[in-house]
């Protein structure tokens, strides 16, 4: 079995049927990922400036500013000005949004929650130990793409990814 493989093809799966689950059971509205994402940003990070939600997010600009605008049309996100430059707006989530992220959280909690219960002991068992490795993955995958998006004043340099030296 090509276990990287076999990932990849599951997550996106995965991720699309957490979704269904909990906007189903709570009524919730279907919100884009890449909208619930930047609101989960601005809500753990505080406000923050379009770049910056955009460089933790490891998306373009251009991204941030066309979800920043059919969110705000929805009352999601709200832009304020920068107390240290008067210049700069910074966004924040909304009291709605905030609802939302806590709603979604509850309920695709849950929603796992009774799905894993269904499982059979021994998968429960595997999946219960798989986490801290899912976890790890994220965090060399994160730290991969903050290896290629680094860049001197100059020129992007390109890090060896393939795992040898």
């Amino acid at each position: 079995m090509d276990t990287a493989a076999e990932l990849s093809r599951l997550l996106g799966p995965l991720r699309r049927s957490v979704l269904r689950a909990t906007r189903g059971a709570e009524g919730l509205p279907d919100l884009p990922e890449a909208q619930i994402e930047l609101l989960r940003t601005l809500a753990t990070a505080g406000p923050l400036g379009p770049g910056e939600a955009a460089r933790r997010m490891g998306v373009a600009n251009s991204t941030v500013s066309n979800l920043v605008r059919a969110m705000g049309t929805a009352d999601l996100v709200r832009r304020e000005r920068s107390p240290e430059d008067f210049r700069a707006v910074r966004l924040a989530p909304t009291e709605t949004a905030l609802d939302f992220l806590d709603r979604y959280d509850r309920t695709s909690t849950a929603a796992l929650a009774e799905a894993i219960a269904r499982l059979p002991p021994d998968e429960r068992e595997a999946l219960a130990a798989a986490i801290p490795v899912l976890a790890h993955l994220a965090e060399d995958l994160d730290g991969r793409r903050s290896q290629v998006l680094r860049c001197s004043a100059r020129r992007c340099e390109q890090p060896n990814l393939s795992g040898r030296s």
